[in-house]
């Protein structure tokens, strides 16, 4: 495994982390199908194995359940890995609604610590705010308030579009910005790297397997179970999605999987400080870990997935 630095946080994280999204289960679906806890902790624990020290999760993801499964694997192990997680779905009172209320954003601090099994959170990450928040300063006061009560380390900010983190990164408060980047999204790369790496904002790339398709082992007839989120998703696009991982099989060779490939791609831009692809089993773990040393893509492989995207 090899590290990287995540931005001004100074932290050393593993290029490839574990994205804990899954782990969280479907009972409240907004997640990736069914999963069983033995074996997700069994994941966490192989991950921590192969050298991965930075793991990110949501208080929402299975309404707590991802954190407590974290909490559990990672306990006697706290000191060798950074715990991210993020706030904002409040499921606490009916529902998911999105609140970023302070006295919220605290109280639910609160109970990720508890279900993490730790005192302190490095990474915290308000997780997809409305845009009007983003490039307000007064946002992040009460994160630098957790900051001196020694809750977390450090702060960042979950978006969905470039033009949020360039807001976010306006304001000088997040550290660290987390971008759905993949073969898929690429316009990070010229919309929002540039400005980020001016701030030292680090970069955590999540999603970078495209919800699973860059696996390419996805079939274009495919269906999802409940709970699923891609159980919502209009065939045509499972489609689309499926030919077009196809048709960048060209980049498994040289012992690589079209898997590693997508993830050494997001890896080939030096702004991302790690990415976080989810990982369900022990046997993800293995595979999505191992691109950190498999063969890199060459300039001109790059270049043939931007022309294939455009």
């Amino acid at each position: 495994m090899k590290y990287r630095t995540l931005g001004r946080t100074g932290l050393k994280v593993s290029e490839v982390g574990f994205g804990a999204w899954a782990i969280g289960g479907n009972a409240h679906g907004n997640s990736y199908g069914p999963t069983d806890d033995a074996t997700s902790i069994a994941a966490v624990q192989r991950a921590v194995e192969l050298g991965c020290n930075f793991f990110d999760t949501a208080d929402v993801y299975g309404w707590g359940h991802s954190e407590e499964i974290l909490g559990q694997a990672l306990e006697g192990l706290r000191d060798k890995v950074y715990i991210a997680t993020k706030v904002g779905g409040d499921f606490y009172h009916g529902g998911v609604r999105m609140n970023f209320d302070p006295a919220y954003i605290a109280f639910a601090l609160d109970r990720s610590l508890k279900r993490l099994r730790t005192d302190h959170v490095d990474v915290y990450q308000l997780h997809n705010p409305p845009v009007e928040l983003m490039g307000d300063p007064a946002t992040y006061e009460v994160l630098d308030a957790l900051v001196g009560e020694h809750k977390i380390d450090h702060y960042g900010v979950s978006i969905h579009e470039p033009v949020e983190g360039v807001l976010s990164v306006g304001t000088g408060k997040p550290e660290t910005l987390q971008v759905p980047f993949s073969i898929f999204r690429q316009e990070w790369i010229d919309e929002l790297f540039d400005e980020a790496r001016t701030a030292n904002v680090g970069i955590i790339a999540r999603e970078p397997l495209g919800n699973g398709f860059l696996a390419g082992k996805i079939p274009p007839d495919a269906r999802f179970p409940p709970g699923d989120i891609r159980s919502y998703w209009p065939p045509p696009m499972i489609a689309a999605r499926a030919r077009f991982a196809q048709e960048l099989g060209f980049l498994a060779r040289d012992g690589r999987s079209l898997g590693q490939s997508a993830l050494r791609f997001v890896l080939a831009f030096p702004d991302v400080s790690t990415t976080i692809p989810g990982c369900k089993t022990p046997a993800h773990v293995e595979e999505n870990l191992s691109a950190s040393d498999v063969v890199t893509l060459a300039p001109e492989e790059i270049a043939r997935i931007r022309a294939v995207v455009r």
